[in-house]
């Protein structure tokens, strides 16, 4: 009879135990887990603390009860793996309830640990009242430290995924908030431009955003702490440390495992690591990027789940391999939602692709039925191939979903003339007839097969005024709300009427509110003769950078 002894549960592990067990009815399962739960609903934990969710044991998955009954899996939490012998195939464990170390022999042996927060070594962080968030009890001592201590203000240190949601989360507990993250943006998978539209959304939220800000150390005041950052000092009753997770690869570096990247466990296809029947799965291994072929570190649940079962097949002689990692990943802010998959433009030009962007302004469905919101998408493509190399969508309904969508589109290998092609579902309540996805495939397109040239606002200040024309073709209300200095206001529709008062010797860069209006604009214009320009993104674009860049200076004036 075979055996099989994993350390760790949740995503990765109990997925494992799972698939062994129907696979093999007569296999032995022994899952250690040091703490008291085994699968937990690791992304659930912020909103118990909001209140979103109310009651504990939804975020408990499994108990060992019920995975024992459904199962028929041996899980012994409070044991604690100490040790490896790869040689002899044994792992010494620790039964904290017992005060007593045991030797447990495998067949097979799956590493599970996880990832553990990181903590920073600054003064203060171990103060009461400094917490990280990465399990179940963590939870509770937040969610307890709140309504006792009866906390108004909180800092979080750190602007990923889990430290959005916890600033959403407090919040909504009504809690002020302050974010202090040491990046120009929030949430690493999002290129800087992206990220403006939730850098505006959570001000307007009510949010303390502090960009570009470190934090020195932590103090205990009379009225709580105080959080002394590069900006001046925050005063609060709690702080969240948020600064991102590392690999619990300990474990499998005494025992003599390859490690890689950031210190995980170095696998195969196959999830099998250095040591002969040794396999690891979840957020203690290095990945391989889908998009670049290069190793990474990305702790998500999805992938997690897929390595478990991958591990659980091949250890029962079903040679199923891991396919990679493209990062897919989807965030709630408030009523806001953030998605992205594939690659960031920062790792593109990191890389040395040739690519090119386009920035689009979509509506998520039609725009005569009511309801409807715009949502921010910016596509990454390969300008060689015209390969789809990633996607950041925010906005609010139908961001998901689209998102999703390109997700696929990457791992089928699309190119953006693909995407053009891609039949969607359609009706007024769900999606426009040419989708954003869609649209995003006809702006590249357009761009790749050169119906239009592309620019973007980044570039705008190494124009020589002189010798060029900046047009802004938006409606009059539109141009009077806000506009730029130093461009001609002609709007789309009179255009024609006016193309002898263009100078037909200087280059156009024109600009509507999205890009749309002033790609017919190019058309109009090189129909003509003129050499011209649309810039990416449009006003919209323009507008979120400005504002985001203005909540950066806000607090730099502040701190003098």
């Amino acid at each position: 009879m075979m055996k099989t002894v994993i350390i760790g549960g949740v995503a990765g592990g109990a997925s494992a135990a799972a698939r062994l067990r129907r696979l093999d009815e007569s296999a032995e399962i022994v899952i250690l887990e040091r703490g008291a739960y085994i699968s937990f609903a690791n992304c659930g934990l912020p909103y118990y603390i909001g209140g979103e969710i109310t009651d504990r044991s939804a975020l408990t998955l499994q108990t060992p009860e019920s995975f024992h009954a459904r199962f028929n899996v041996d899980v012994r939490i409070h044991n604690e793996a100490t040790a490896i012998d790869t040689e002899n195939k044994q792992v010494t464990v620790y039964d904290h309830q017992l005060g007593k170390e045991y030797v447990e022999s495998y067949d097979n042996l799956i590493l599970s640990p996880g990832a553990a927060p990181i903590l920073p070594p600054l003064p203060g962080v171990d103060l009461e009242g400094v917490f990280t968030l990465r399990n179940i009890p963590d939870t509770y001592k937040i969610h307890s430290y709140v309504h006792e201590r009866d906390v108004r203000r909180a800092v979080v240190v750190g602007g990923g995924y889990i430290g959005v949601e916890m600033a959403e989360n407090l919040q909504n507990a009504g809690i002020q908030v302050t974010i202090v993250e040491m990046q120009d943006h929030l949430i690493a998978s999002l290129d800087a431009d992206t990220a403006c539209d939730v850098h505006n959304y959570l001000a307007e939220k009510g949010l303390d955003l502090r960009l570009n800000t470190s934090v020195q150390s932590i103090e205990r005041t009379e009225a709580g702490l105080r959080v002394q950052t590069t900006g001046g000092a925050v005063d609060c009753e709690m702080v969240l440390m948020s600064v991102g997770v590392r690999p619990e690869s300990g474990l499998a570096k005494d025992a003599g495992i390859e490690l890689g990247l950031r210190g995980c466990v170095k696998v195969d296809a196959h999830m099998r690591t250095s040591a002969p029947d040794v396999y690891a799965v979840g957020d203690v291994i290095e990945i391989t990027d889908f998009i670049t072929g290069k190793p990474g570190f990305v702790p998500l649940a999805g992938p997690a789940n897929r390595q478990g079962r991958i591990a659980a097949d091949n250890i029962c002689g079903i040679p199923s391999t891991y396919k990679h990692t493209q990062g897919s990943a989807v965030l709630k802010v408030f009523d806001m939602t953030v998605a992205c998959t594939g690659i960031t433009e920062r790792t593109a030009k990191a890389e040395g692709y040739h690519y090119d962007k386009v920035f689009l302004y979509a509506a998520a469905h039609a725009g005569y039925y009511p309801g409807g919101h715009n949502m921010a998408v910016k596509l990454i493509f390969d300008t060689d191939s015209g390969r789809v190399l990633g996607g950041q969508f925010v906005g609010f309904e139908g961001v998901d979903k689209r998102c999703d969508v390109l997700a696929v589109a990457i791992r089928a290998g699309m190119t953006v003339n693909e995407l053009c092609d891609l039949e969607l579902c359609y009706a007024p309540p769900f999606s426009a007839a040419k989708d954003p996805v869609n649209m995003a495939g006809f702006a590249a397109q357009n761009i790749l097969t050169g119906k239009v040239r592309n620019f973007h606002w980044e570039a705008l200040d190494t124009l020589d005024r002189e010798k060029v024309t900046l047009l802004d073709v938006r409606r009059p209300d539109e141009y009077e709300a806000g506009h730029i200095d130093g461009f001609v206001h002609i709007p789309l529709d009179e255009l024609r009427a006016h193309l002898d008062t263009l100078d037909r010797s200087k280059p156009v860069y024109v600009h509507c509110f999205s890009g749309l209006r002033s790609y017919v604009a190019c058309r109009i214009l090189s129909g003509h003769g003129f050499t011209c320009y649309n810039i990416s993104g449009g006003y919209h674009l323009y507008d979120s950078l400005r504002r985001s860049a203005e909540i950066v200076r806000g607090h730099a004036v502040q701190r003098g």
